[in-house]
């Protein structure tokens, strides 16, 4: 098998995703990272849009991380990173884009409100949210991921969120209820694989590149 070639930024939670993904398939890969503040001209060539992630497999270029995932899942049989039956697979898909639609945009929207109008309106949102998860999570007592005793595609849609969380609690805050017991439970179970233990990043780190976005001098 060619190597992977994935080009990220240890900042974003969207090339977090394709890391832990990468990590936890077990395939090997060249990590390739690229400066959001200064990005190479060369890069323009891989991903006109200049984002992270995006992958390069021989002469194949794929970019959005959630897809780039399933590419990495599809390329060896084990270990799978999605449900067997097809019906569970459905399941995992909508669940991925319950974080692409509601868990993440919210989670911006809280942390770049100037005013408290829209602070308040996104912290109901994003509570709601965070209720709804709470609720799935706890509906399945085989294991502390979204299906159960294995990791899947899902919860790694949903994880760097989990650790920028300190972002929102130092601009805004807001930090995870504590009676959202079945997301914690979640949580301390992602921490604990090596994956997610060899990309962490402190707090600090995240407080201090997340500064632009909380202040509004980025959009």
């Amino acid at each position: 098998m060619k190597t992977l070639e994935i080009f990220s930024s240890k900042v974003c939670p969207f090339a977090h995703r394709t890391r832990l993904a990468a990590m936890e398939k077990g395939v090997p890969f060249e990590l390739i990272e690229i400066d959001l503040h200064n990005k190479p001209d060369w890069y323009r060539d891989i991903n006109p849009q200049l984002s992270v992630p995006a992958l390069r497999h021989g002469d194949f270029v794929l970019r959005e991380s959630l897809i780039i995932n399933e590419y990495i899942d599809e390329l060896k049989h084990s270990p799978a990173l999605m449900p067997h039956k097809a019906q569970e697979r459905a399941i995992a898909r909508l669940w991925m884009d319950f974080a692409a639609t509601r868990l993440v945009p919210v989670f911006y929207r809280l942390l770049k409100a100037q005013d408290g109008a829209t602070g308040l309106k996104a912290r109901e949102e994003l509570l709601g949210a965070l209720g709804t998860i709470e609720e799935e999570l706890a509906r399945d007592s085989k294991g502390p991921y979204w299906f159960g005793e294995k990791i899947s595609l899902t919860d790694i849609a949903f994880y760097p969120w989990f650790e920028r969380w300190a972002v929102l609690e130092h601009y805004r805050g807001f930090a995870l209820p504590q009676e959202l017991s079945a997301i914690g439970d979640w949580i301390n179970a992602m921490a604990e694989r090596e994956s997610v233990k060899q990309g962490r990043q402190p707090a600090e780190f995240y407080i201090a590149e997340y500064e632009p976005y909380a202040s509004g001098k980025k959009g």
